[in-house]
């Protein structure tokens, strides 16, 4: 009842209200409506105030007009749920509750209307309708026999159906003994048996899927159903069904058949196979995958995800590759990848993840298929480090071969001018003299082949066996085996190496690469100093540091840096300067895998930074 409140209040107020509600005169004209109501009525494309039911509703029922003038009339609380058609035909159903309007003087003025929709629910209402009719009719389609016991008339009745299933006339007169004797002997009648005569004493219910040998002879599979009846507490008999479920059984054999086999098949195959969800799960696992995983058994595997087996990179890695398949249903064949487990242990696979699609087309998973190529991998790679060794002889090969051809050519033609010049002198002093000269080029010769011998035989060396030198120790030595040499030249030698540090290398390779570098600072000593040469050495990035620092003429790097270690290769006017030194000492270098760097500056020195691996 609205009273004793501005009309313009309850304009407002009826406007708010939540459940669509229209406020009628006598006239059934509309007078107040919530915007809820207007929403519905007013898509009719007329103004709903002002307007009468007819217009708002031209469809609405008698009945409720009926209901509507009752309100009128004083009565309350009448209901109702009536079906009304759209502006597009569209089926709508409202259910309505009305109330009669009062005014202060408790005179009743109009009718109060409520209306909800309540399409929905009255559709799901007749579609569950539907749905029970439907599953009634294929109850019928799937040929499911009933029966009943009477235990006091100690008969049996069997359906139509139940006949035709046993394959027997329709006119056949079953007993209980008769129908527990068309199960199959052993399992199905012993089962049946036991599950009659259960029920019979203890009242519990049964539904067994069995064997039945039909009267043409025919095996089938039957699942057999029943419970006991009882009327005021008391037994009076048994009821249930049976249905004919051969095909699906026989069918369901060769399933599980075809999925033994395909187990077989699929736990033999020298490749880790597995299956993941689309939380990457494993649902499946080979016995290939069990192994690599180090399990005895696929349940210690099943439910887990590569963030429970896999350190948490390889894991993530991992998991974005079953994303990209999932997730766009492409698949990843041939994929090269490095598995790292938890233990650190590492593997090369050949991997492929295909997408599982289910019966509707939709990703439901993904099939993982890995090669493990460790060994192939290693072998490639131990292939690779020997075209790599192969290549670098064959460079060395080249550049001895260019050296030999040059260095015998020039001797060569040497001896063929001095030889000449001989045969044309008649002076005995300059025939002499080109004698002298002869014999000066034949020691050249011999000290040129000796050199190319020493390449040789270092080139020609596959194998060096590397033992552990206490590195201070060996700079003492080659101290002791120059110290004439050193004394003579009035040098100085700094060993500052710790004396614990030790190096694997040749023993006869670091004493030459040590008397080497020690003379060649003495030999290239800057005239108006001292020459001192300072060793050192230090622990740097998981390598062993040796520096060889001296005083003396140093070297033009940006002239000669490209050609320091080259074969017959000098950089100063020495005299003794052959250019076969460095060549060597760089080739024992390498071939104890080690590294050497130099710096140099005019007039100031260089330094030599040798890298040997910290493998002590």
């Amino acid at each position: 009842m609205i009273r004793d409140i501005p009309s313009g209040i309850h304009t407002y107020l009826v406007r708010q209200l939540p459940v669509p509600t229209a406020f009628f005169n006598r006239q059934l004209e509309v007078v107040y409506a919530s915007d809820s109501w207007i929403a519905i009525f007013g898509s009719l494309g007329k103004s709903v105030l002002g307007s009468t039911v007819k217009e708002l509703a031209p469809n609405a029922p008698k009945r409720w007009m009926d209901i509507l003038e009752n309100c009128l009339e004083g009565v309350t609380g009448q209901k109702g749920t009536e079906r009304v058609f759209g502006p597009d035909n569209q089926e709508i159903w409202y259910e309505y509750a009305n109330s009669p309007w009062f005014d202060e003087n408790e005179n009743i003025i109009g009718a109060i209307v409520q209306v909800t929709d309540v399409t929905q629910r009255v559709r799901k209402e007749l579609e569950y309708e539907k749905t029970r009719i439907l599953l009634e009719a294929n109850a019928e389609l799937a040929l499911i026999g009933s029966w009943e016991y009477d235990v006091e008339r100690d008969s049996l009745k069997w359906s139509d159906m139940t006949r035709q299933i046993h394959e027997v006339p329709l006119h056949y007169t079953p007993t209980l003994e008769s129908a527990i004797h068309f199960y199959k002997e052993g399992y199905s009648r012993n089962t049946i048996t036991q599950k009659v005569y259960l029920a019979i004493d203890t009242g519990q219910s049964w539904s067994e899927k069995l064997q039945l040998i039909t009267a043409e002879g025919r095996e089938i599979w039957v699942v057999a159903s029943g419970k006991p009846l009882y009327k005021g507490g008391k037994y009076i008999g048994l009821v249930g069904t049976l249905q004919d479920v051969t095909e699906i059984t026989l069918s369901e054999q060769k399933i599980t058949e075809s999925e033994r086999l395909l187990s077989t098949v699929v736990d033999n195959l020298p490749l880790n196979v597995y299956i993941k969800d689309l939380e990457s799960r494993k649902t499946l696992v080979n016995k290939s995958e069990c192994a690599y995983m180090g399990v005895t058994e696929p349940s210690e595997l099943i439910g887990k995800s590569d963030f429970d087996l896999y350190d948490a990179r390889m894991a993530q890695v991992s998991r974005d590759e079953d994303l990209y398949v999932m997730n766009n249903g492409k698949s990843i064949l041939g994929k090269e990848t490095l598995s790292v487990r938890k233990d650190g242990s590492t593997t090369y696979f050949l991997s492929s993840k295909i997408p599982l699609l289910d019966a509707s087309n939709q990703i439901y998973g993904l099939l993982g298929v890995s090669l493990d190529i460790t060994d192939l991998k290693n072998k490639e790679n131990e292939l690779r480090d020997l075209i790599d060794v192969t290549s670098r002889q064959n460079a060395k090969l080249l550049n001895f071969a260019h050296i030999v051809s040059h260095n015998l050519r020039s001797h060569s033609a040497n001896f063929s001018m001095l030889l000449e010049l001989l045969a044309a002198e008649e002076d005995p002093e300059e025939a002499r003299r080109i004698v002298r000269m002869l014999t000066g080029a034949s020691d050249n010769l011999m000290e040129a082949l000796e050199n190319l011998q020493e390449v040789v035989a270092l080139n020609a060396s596959t194998e060096i066996r590397m033992t552990p030198v206490n590195l201070r120790g060996a700079v003492s030595r080659a101290e002791d085996q120059l110290a004439a040499f050193l004394g003579a030249n009035q040098a100085c030698l700094h060993n500052d190496i710790p004396a614990e540090l030790t190096i694997t290398a040749v023993p006869a390779y670091m004493e030459n690469i040590l008397e080497n570098f020690i003379t060649n600072a003495v030999k290239y000593r800057h005239p108006e100093r001292t020459p001192e040469i300072r060793l050192s050495a230090r622990k740097a990035g998981g390598k062993i540091e040796l520096s060889i620092a001296d005083n003396g003429l140093g070297i033009d790097l940006d002239m000669y840096g490209d050609k320091l270690f080259g074969m017959y290769k000098t950089f100063h006017k020495h005299p003794d300067a052959k250019g076969i030194g460095l060549y060597i000492v760089k080739n024992q270098i390498e071939a104890m895998q080690a590294k050497i760097l130099t710096c140099s500056e005019v007039d100031q020195g260089t330094t030599f930074k040798i890298y040997f691996n910290d493998a002590v």
